[in-house]
């Protein structure tokens, strides 16, 4: 089993900055990737952003590039992930997801390639 805990969630101004977190423990040694997710009212749970924990590689939703930026503390098995630039559009719950299974082919960007999942952060970006 793996735990996720997240921190970093708030109220901030459009433009503003937050960076969000995510502690892994348990047995991580079975994670192949972690990234993050978020959901606004009324929509869907929508991907994010993502690390392949093996090297580090790192992907995003195309509405976020530019934006935010994933990153990791390997000793810590902990990622982040900075959020600059803040829109009214990103406020939602933001959660943390690890997934066990990497194909290698595609990169996983749906709810349903993760195993794990932290209970989420709320993200509140004012106008």
């Amino acid at each position: 089993q793996v735990e996720l805990v997240e921190s970093g969630g708030g109220l901030v101004q459009a433009g503003g900055s937050l960076r969000l977190s995510c502690a892994a423990s348990g047995r991580t040694d079975s994670t192949s990737v972690m990234g993050w997710f978020r959901q606004g009212p009324g929509k869907e749970r929508e991907f994010v952003a993502a690390m392949l924990w093996t090297n580090g590689y790192g992907y995003y939703a195309d509405s976020v590039k530019g934006r935010f930026t994933i990153s990791r503390d390997s000793a810590k098995n902990t990622v982040y992930l900075q959020m600059n630039s803040l829109k009214p559009e990103d406020s939602a719950i933001y959660y943390c997801a690890a997934g066990r299974v990497y194909t290698g082919i595609i990169l996983p960007k749906r709810p349903v390639d993760y195993d794990y999942w932290g209970q989420g952060t709320q993200v509140t970006v004012s106008s």
